[in-house]
């Protein structure tokens, strides 16, 4: 699960966990979310295309009227806007994890104006997401900080 947020994601490897620079929560979000697209793309990566048993691809629910958004109050008042139903927002996540015809390494979101609503799509995510160096750092990282080594694929 990503977020069109990942566009502003940008790792530092100097401080993972927001611990020696001031904590700003969008920027960490959106690290987050392009964390996630790294994983995604490293799976498929490491599992190869060969294997027909299983399907990595990622998602991004648009701007999904949540929780996410209400301790702040502009972008809570935004959703009134731009926001869809959470019911909307489910369905690119259902659409990679079921639909047949949804492509390994494939990115889904809304079809909508910016991805922000609508049914799901494949979607691109930025270049940056897609480097396989940094990747593979974060890959190594998380090994690293959560003491689980990954078996070699």
């Amino acid at each position: 699960m990503s977020s069109a947020a990942h566009a502003w994601g940008n790792i530092d490897f100097e401080d993972l966990n927001w611990q020696k620079r001031k904590y700003k929560k969008w920027q960490a979000y959106g690290d987050s979310k392009i964390a996630n697209l790294y994983f995604t793309y490293a799976l498929q990566q490491k599992l190869g295309t060969g294997s027909a048993d299983v399907t990595v691809a990622a998602a991004h629910p648009g701007w999904t009227a949540t929780e996410l958004q209400r301790n702040t109050s502009l972008v809570s008042f935004l959703n009134y806007f731009f926001g869809q139903k959470i019911e909307m927002g489910a369905l690119p996540t259902l659409y990679a994890a079921t639909a047949p015809d949804v492509e390994n390494g494939g990115f889904y979101g809304p079809s909508g104006f910016k991805e922000m609503k609508g049914y799901p799509k494949k979607v691109s995510s930025v270049p940056l997401s897609r480097d396989r160096d940094i990747a593979e750092k974060l890959w190594t990282a998380s090994e690293k900080l959560t003491g689980v080594q990954y078996p070699a694929f």
